[in-house]
This record gives C-alpha cells, structure tokens and sequence, in this order.
C-alpha cells in the first residue's frame, strides 16, 4: 500500500480543485506560481463506479492526470495527487476534500465549474456544510455560458441548431468572406458530405503515440475497479497531455481533414476511423480549446490545404453541436435523463457488452466500441441508436451504456446526444423528428450488409434484416405521436399504400424480435 503523500503538506491558504476533465494548462490560475496555494487531484471510486466504464476510458483520463499533475510540478506549483491506492484517499470528493481542509489548514477552497451535473451538486453540497469560503470559477474553455442557451432561443418555439451554430460563426467571425456572409454563398454543407467510401482514398495512418499503461492496469485491477471492453494497456493511444493533442490536431488538419467532408457519415468494415479527428477526448478533458481547434480548421481552407464543405462541416461539430447540447443539457437538468417520451422499455440486448451478434453492421460497430473506446458519430446514431430506438430499448440504460463506453463520453455532450437525438426521449427538443432508418441507410453509408447472415431487402421471414419490420412497426406504434409531423409524412403515406395483410406480417415480425433480442 502506497504511503500519505506528504511532499506538500505544510499548510496553505488556498486549495485548488482540479478534476480529471479539466487538465487545461492554459487556464488562468497557472500564471503565477503561489507557494499558499495547493493543487489538488484526485482518483477516486465515487467517479470509477458511477456507471460502469470501458477499461480504456479509466486509463487514459488517470494517466493523463498524472501526466498533468507532474506538469504542474516541473512548472513549479504544489500539487497534491491522491492516487486511487492512496492509504489517505477515502473515495469521494467531498471526504477528500475535507481532510485536505483540515490537514492543510486551508482558509479558502477553489474549484473550476463542473461541467456534469451530478459533480457540480456534489461539490455545491459539500460547500453548503463549511465554514470557510468555496469559489468556483470558470473553466475558461467554451465559447459560450452555462446558461445561455435559453436566452439566445427567447421567443422561439423550438431551439433548432442550425440557428444557434449561424449565431456563433458571426460571433466568432468563423467562415465569413469580406461582407460579413458564409463563404461560399451558403451556411451549411453537410448535403455534400454524405458519400460512400469505396476504399480509396486509404485510411490515414494512426500517428498517435501508443503508450504503455500495463502498471496502472495492474492497480486498477487490485482496486477492483470493475470495467469492460478491451484495455490496450500497453498500446493506449489516446493523448496524454496537450503537446501530443497538438501534434495530433496538426495530423488531422494536414492528412486527414481534406478528405472528412466527402466521407464524413460513411461507415465501413475496412476502416475504424476512416477521416475523423478522434480529438473529442482532448477537447473533453480541455487538452484543446475549441476556438484554437476551429480556427487552425479555417486556416487550412484559407490556404487552400482543406476543402471549404470538409471544414465547414468540421467547424460546426465543434461551434455548432458541441456547444449547443451543451447548453441543451444545462438547461434541461436535472430531470432530463428520467426523459422517456415514447415510453421504451427493453433491457439492452447481451451483446452491447459482447459484440457478438450476426447483424454485420451492429456486430462491427459495437465490437470497435469495445475495442477502441470509440465510434463516430453516425455509427453511434443510425446503426447502434437507430437500432435501440427501432427496437424499443430504454434510453436510460442506453444513455448509461453510451456514457460508459465512449473515451469522449461526459454527461454534458452524450446525455443531450442520446436521450435527445438518437432515441427522442425528450419529446423533440433536439430533435424534430426521430433518426430512425432501415436497412437501406445502412446499405447505401456502408459495406456492412456484405456478408450479413440477415438480408437487407427482405422485410419479414428468418432471413429478413431485424432493421426492415422494426422499422415500419416504429411507426405504426408511434402513430399518435409522429403521425402529423410533416418531416415523417412520406412514411405514413407507403404505410397508407401498404396491403393490410402485409402490415401485420410486419407487426408480428417485428414483436417476434423485440421478443429475442439476445439472439439476433
């Protein structure tokens, strides 16, 4: 057992709180070195044990901690690191914090605003029962206020992105020409980015570092942490610290960027990561301020390095969607992950922990997820979300499920993303009508349906792809609720042209799978 960390404990004034997706050196409150002031971070079972997380995810948010707290050392400030074997740590926050108050002597306690929730309660709890004074203070990383969402859609019936994202281009003067208007002649490209990917050009290389996280792994093992999917202990390749970020971020604009617009939604069995940044994990754990990320996007259109649909398109995940959940999600908690608008019920089928499974397309992207801690976003929306949605299954367990397996899963940007936009949980406050499909998306976005032991073009019999009658029995009983939106109608009107007979082999279908989920 490791002893007490004592290389800083004469007392101190201030105690500083950092949390493990906080590791922005940039921020403001290390300018200036202050001997009164304490740095604390902590590992703790109160945030391993919440849900239940992918091995990966545990490992790169405690190694790039400790790979930030020894940042902080070598630039001179006190730190104090309570490692999850730490015979002093006792597992939570709260407990920490107050023996570090007393053991420090400590007359003020600061941290930075939380960015979930649940920590921002626990910490405002904690304050609520101390005599000495806590301040929070921003993180100094987005570009727009907790709560500004509200204010900036004050009058308007629905909160639509695209109005949002047009707001933050003209703040941030991103993509605009001489006149002040979007760069070529329109806001959005995203019509231009839905090619499939035939193979060429190839898959980038992965040029980030592989590092060895054997010793942690062994830790975290003897803690009995408990986890799932694969470790990669000792080829870990998410960042660990900001100087691999940058050189990751300046791989992306420079070989892969020119060509995500193109295949940005493809899907393919070849290919993990196709033409898709993977900086979400740095940008979560604020390694990367979003602005600097936007703008080196902007600055390679400017110079002619990267096309302008493949950087538009690239921009608004990051000034767009990013932002604008997250100010979705603060608007909307607590409460908004007991949503279940359409009142879907199924338990997740045993193979969301397995990837074993003999849909192609399902069987692939869960496997990657477990392998890598990561999906893109339209395998994460229309193979693994439309599935759950088609099927009925509950978007809390979903929710905790996608907040667990995903290395660039917060609760701030993947509750709004799967309760709101993949399972329309939340009544269409993000989503004016469900992302729902059937096999034929998946077969004109990818090459999953190669090879599959279901056929796509059949709708029912033992052969017949589970997506097909999922899907029309979705909206047969959704009637009630979608069957006036006019973004739904060409779909009641094949269900009006459809023979009677026809729609109950569908609907049987469909409730003889519902009925087998784990055998699919």
């Amino acid at each position: 057992m490791k002893k007490k960390d004592t290389s800083s404990s004469h007392p101190a004034r201030t105690l500083r709180l950092v949390l493990g997706d906080q590791l922005n050196p940039l921020h403001s409150w290390f300018d200036a070195v202050d001997p009164e002031v304490v740095y604390v971070l902590m590992e703790v079972r109160s945030e391993t044990d919440y849900v239940l997380h992918h091995a990966q995810k545990i490992l790169a948010i405690f190694a790039a901690m400790r790979a930030f707290a020894a940042r902080l050392r070598a630039d001179g400030h006190r730190v104090r690191y309570i490692s999850l074997d730490d015979a002093s740590n006792r597992q939570s926050l709260p407990a920490n914090l107050s023996a570090l108050v007393t053991h420090y002597q400590t007359q003020e306690v600061q941290w930075q605003a939380p960015d979930e929730w649940r920590v921002d309660q626990t910490l405002q709890q904690w304050a609520e029962g101390q005599a000495l004074p806590a301040t929070v203070v921003d993180t100094e990383h987005f570009l727009t206020a907790r709560h500004e969402l509200p204010r900036l859609f004050a009058g308007r019936k629905q909160w639509l992105m695209e109005h949002f994202y047009r707001q933050m281009r003209r703040r941030f003067e991103l993509l605009l020409d001489a006149s002040g208007q979007p760069e070529g002649g329109q806001w959005n490209f995203d019509h231009d980015n839905r090619k499939r990917w035939p193979g060429t050009p190839p898959e980038p290389e992965d040029r980030r570092a592989p590092h060895d996280h054997d010793a942690l792994w062994q830790m975290l093992q003897q803690q009995g942490v408990a986890s799932f999917g694969e470790p990669q202990t000792k080829q870990l390749r998410w960042p660990l610290d900001r100087d691999e970020a940058l050189q990751h971020l300046e791989h992306f604009i420079t070989r892969v960027l020119p060509c995500f617009g193109d295949y940005e939604d493809a899907m393919s069995s070849r290919a993990q990561r196709l033409f898709h940044s993977l900086l979400s994990f740095a940008l979560n754990v604020k390694m990367l301020q979003p602005l600097e990320v936007v703008r080196r996007a902007e600055q390679a259109y400017r110079d002619g390095d990267a096309p302008l649909a493949a950087v538009e398109g690239f921009i608004r995940q990051i000034i767009g969607w990013r932002e604008y959940v997250r100010g979705i999600y603060w608007s909307q908690m607590p409460g908004y992950d007991e949503r279940n608008a359409l009142a879907h019920r199924l338990p997740l089928p045993a193979w969301f922990w397995t990837g074993q499974t003999r849909m192609r397309c399902l069987q692939h992207a869960i496997g990657q997820s477990l392998q890598t801690a990561h999906a893109h976003h339209i395998q994460r929306l229309m193979v693994i979300g439309n599935f759950a949605l088609l099927a009925g299954l509950n978007p809390k367990e979903l929710h905790h499920w996608y907040l667990g397996i995903y290395i660039d899963a917060f609760e701030w940007v993947e509750l709004p993303n799967t309760l709101g936009m993949s399972q329309w949980a939340d009544g269409g406050i993000i989503a004016t009508k469900p992302y729902v499909s059937s096999a034929a998306y998946i077969g004109r976005m990818s090459d999953y349906c190669h090879g599959c032991a279901y056929d796509p073009k059949q709708k029912t019999g033992e052969d017949a792809c589970p997506f097909n009658a999922l899907y029309w029995d979705f909206f047969l009983r959704h009637r009630s609720t979608f069957g006036n939106n006019p973004r739904m109608g060409m779909a009641y009107q094949q269900l009006k042209k459809m023979d009677p007979a026809d729609l109950t082999r569908l609907q049987e279908q469909a409730a003889s799978l519902r009925a087998r989920l784990d055998s699919l």
